[in-house]
């Protein structure tokens, strides 16, 4: 049996390397022309790197030009206060590496690529799903061109077309927030790792890229357009504002156009698969940018149904059955991390909050007995139910 995947972002890379590795005939459409594209998430948890070290790649990966993180510096007791957010955890990998997302997705292609029952299209958007007695049989392609297969999987993000032209019911759960992207550049003296910074009504999230800082400045919804209403300026004193160990470098600010925005989305299918078709990462349900969890719950996604679905799609036998389990075993774990999220979300915007204070949930978690703080640092490792990469037998 073969099968068609709609999207190359980490959960249609992965699950069509780890198809193809088994056998499978794998053949993966992605709408644009490269990878290549700034201010996405780039952040890759232990458990992505244990599933690329479960492949043989963590040492290739840790080629690629990246930036290891262990410490988060967040508001506490009136400045920013250093958490080890790993701290007394036996993992392989005790730290979240920040790499570009299209240097981690041309490591997947490449690898995959050595296979001869894999194929990559790129500038290949699909724009329909092709049904034959009420079975998803294929894609029909903007140019096009059809690409039929035993299984479709949509892997095409938030906005997924496949879902779309499926029909398929979203949950919309909402979101208090949207995200301004933006660099900053670094200084010698600056704090290293991750710098949080919360004020009422916003905050910015700062990664430490090396010669940059990569900066995520939380809004409230829909507020985008009223800060490009009152112009350049007034961003910049509120940055500084917020995030007073940038006021030095808010000149780097020279306009809205060169930021990027984030219309944050949180919802997920009722339904995650149909008859010959099944979703899965931001597809099925769409993560907030809280914890930066998102690529992680997309790789945890496509090796689940890598597991699941490869034995049936060998002997041709895979059926409904197949795609509800695959739903089964992911869809908890992404309803529990949305509910985290939302918990966060929420507080960080609550008006009731101490200026500059994280939300009770965040310091209940970070400042307590140790047991609080492992499970805060098991979820952000690991999430609620680690995937493991399965050899099957051909």
């Amino acid at each position: 049996m073969n099968v068609v995947i709609a999207g190359g972002g980490p959960a249609g890379m992965m699950l069509g390397l780890l198809l193809a590795r088994a056998g499978v005939e794998v053949t993966v459409l992605e709408k644009h022309e490269d990878f290549l594209r700034d201010f996405r998430g780039d952040t890759v948890h232990p458990s992505t790197l244990e599933a690329l070290d479960e492949l043989g790649l963590a040492e290739r990966f840790h080629q690629l030009r990246h930036r290891k993180v262990t410490t988060l510096n967040v508001p506490l007791g009136g400045g920013l206060a250093p958490i080890e957010a790993f701290a007394g955890m036996k993992v392989k990998f005790p730290y979240i590496a920040f790499v570009p997302q299209w240097d981690f997705l041309n490591l997947l292609a490449e690898e995959a690529q050595r296979y001869p029952n894999f194929t990559l299209h790129m500038s290949t958007p699909v724009r329909d799903i092709i049904r034959r007695v009420g079975k998803v049989v294929g894609v029909r392609c903007d140019d096009g061109r059809e690409f039929h297969a035993d299984l479709v999987v949509g892997a095409d993000g938030r906005n997924s077309a496949v879902r779309q032209a499926a029909g398929m019911q979203v949950h919309e759960l909402g979101a208090p927030i949207d995200v301004i992207w933006f660099r900053l550049t670094r200084h010698a003296g600056d704090q290293e790792n991750l710098v949080f910074q919360l004020a009422r009504g916003r905050g910015m999230v700062a990664i430490d890229r090396g010669e940059f800082w990569q900066c995520g400045y939380l809004i409230g919804k829909g507020g985008f357009d009223g800060w490009k209403a009152k112009g350049i300026e007034a961003f910049r004193r509120d940055v500084a504002q917020v995030a007073p160990m940038f006021a030095d470098r808010t000149g780097e600010l020279t306009s809205f156009e060169v930021m990027g925005f984030l219309e944050v989305r949180v919802n997920r299918l009722h339904t995650w698969h149909q008859p010959g078709l099944l979703c899965i990462g931001d597809a099925a349900h769409a993560m907030s940018p809280v914890g930066g969890v998102g690529i992680n719950l997309a790789v945890q996604d496509a090796i689940a149904a890598a597991n699941i679905l490869t034995r049936p799609l060998l002997d041709g036998t895979l059926d409904d059955s197949d795609l509800a389990a695959v739903e089964h075993r992911r869809e908890w774990p992404a309803v529990l991390t949305q509910r985290v999220q939302g918990i966060l979300q929420r507080q960080a915007f609550d008006d009731k909050r101490t200026e500059g204070q994280l939300p009770a949930l965040a310091r209940f978690l970070i400042q307590r007995t140790a047991i609080p703080r492992y499970l805060a640092g098991r979820f952000l490792a690991f999430g609620f139910r680690p995937e493991h990469i399965q050899e099957i037998p051909r």
